[in-house]
């Protein structure tokens, strides 16, 4: 026997305050929702609950994927930096942005085929959006209508992306459209000339909408809400095209436009009364050319990865076209966010605001609106868990002393602050 302490019997009252059992909810999808922590947690309800060929669209990027791979290794390679014996105990996620001030410094980014995904599409990323007090932004190859969305959150801020078609009245009939339905600020996809190689969506022959062949449908059988709401809800389709009979790569090659120049932007720019963003800046030039052609802000993107395969990683370059356009005009950024850490360093090295897609749509996937909420909850808790263990109060104390990239990058000597 240890000498180390006195053995006793169990005293019932004692034991009282331990046993305390949390009875089962029946509600599955709140409780699988509540379960999950990161958004990789929600990734792997997504993938769990949707068919091979929308989780792959949404999942992969183009041709070996090292774009993306590497955007979120830049966002891991941050090391913070944090200051003690601050008060945090009133920490702000509040940032400006456009004109408008945001709960959050992460809005929705534009993201295609949406419905696909779940069935309550952009609806419910738009809802979730006007919810946390955030942007929700409406591709062009969206499911959802403008005025649908709008009216879905009527009280919410609703961005409009436009990809430049070859036809240009059909372009410009959507940015009326958009206008037309209170949208103030239209976000420009510059980056897409041509499709990026997908090739997760090649092996997959994915359409628009899924075709039910024999491999689609034994892929789909063990997913039954998602086979009932695709069989049960209005078909998918675009707010821009009616179906189409081939591959997403095929559709995007048909309606992206290879000879859009400056020119089209200084024309765009003419049409628009809102605000223009322009999405997709990959060097500093292009995002210096970009503030001469009175555009109001840029998104430094590299598609999520979904484009040009080994494209420059944003994180990386924001500090050195933050520091060459000093205020001439915002600059944003997106691609890799994975945890409210990455808001966080984005916003130390000048980022003004950021988006996200995939964590968004791994959400919508895991559980529709709810999903999208938690993950926008689960982003707003380690932000603000992040920002206090940091010492800071508000978004404007960041600094890029607070996160420093650990290591030099290969070929590039040091990372640009």
């Amino acid at each position: 026997m240890s000498k180390n302490f006195k053995r006793q019997f169990p005293n019932p009252k004692d034991l009282a305050p331990l046993l305390q059992f949390q009875l089962p909810t029946i509600h599955r999808k709140k409780r699988r929702l509540e379960n999950a922590l990161t958004i990789w947690d929600l990734r792997e309800i997504a993938k769990r609950r949707t068919p091979k060929g929308p989780f792959d669209y949404t999942d992969g990027a183009a041709e070996s994927e090292v774009s993306l791979e590497r955007a979120r290794q830049a966002f891991l390679d941050i090391q913070f930096h944090p200051n003690i014996l601050h008060d945090v105990s009133g920490a702000s996620l509040t940032r400006t942005s456009l004109g408008n001030t945001f709960d959050m410094p992460v809005g929705i980014a534009p993201t295609g085929f949406t419905r696909m995904m779940h069935s309550e599409g952009e609806r419910a990323g738009s809802r979730a959006a006007e919810k946390f007090g955030i942007p929700f932004t409406l591709s062009t190859l969206g499911t959802t209508t403008i005025e649908d969305v709008v009216a879905a959150a009527p009280n919410g801020v609703n961005w409009f992306q436009l990809y430049m078609w070859k036809d240009r009245e059909g372009s410009m009939a959507l940015v009326d459209r958009a206008w037309k339905s209170g949208v103030k600020n239209l976000v420009l996809t510059v980056d897409v000339p041509v499709s990026g190689a997908r090739l997760r969506d090649n092996r997959n022959g994915l359409t628009v909408p899924p075709r039910l062949n024999s491999k689609t449908v034994l892929n789909a059988l063990p997913r039954p809400e998602w086979v009932w709401n695709f069989l049960t809800t209005p078909p998918i389709n675009f707010a821009s095209l009616s179906n189409w009979p081939g591959t997403v790569g095929e559709l995007l090659d048909y309606m992206f436009d290879p000879t859009m120049t400056f020119e089209d932007l200084k024309w765009i720019r003419k049409q628009w009364k809102g605000t223009l963003t322009v999405k997709g800046i990959q060097t500093v030039e292009d995002a210096k050319k970009c503030a001469t052609y009175g555009v109001d802000a840029v998104i430094l993107s590299n598609h999520g990865g979904r484009q040009l395969d080994r494209a420059p990683v944003p994180l990386h370059l924001l500090g050195a076209v933050r520091k060459s356009l000093k205020k001439d005009l915002e600059v944003h950024l997106d691609t890799g966010i994975m945890h409210g850490g990455d808001i966080l360093a984005a916003i130390a090295h000048g980022a003004q605001y950021t988006y996200i897609g995939r964590a968004y749509l791994y959400g919508l996937m895991a559980g529709g609106q709810d999903g999208v909420e938690r993950a926008l909850q689960i982003l707003q808790n380690q932000m603000i868990r992040s920002m206090k263990l940091l010492g800071v109060s508000s978004l404007e104390e960041l600094q890029p002393k607070h996160a420093e990239f650990l290591a030099t990058h290969q070929g590039l000597g040091k990372l640009p602050n």
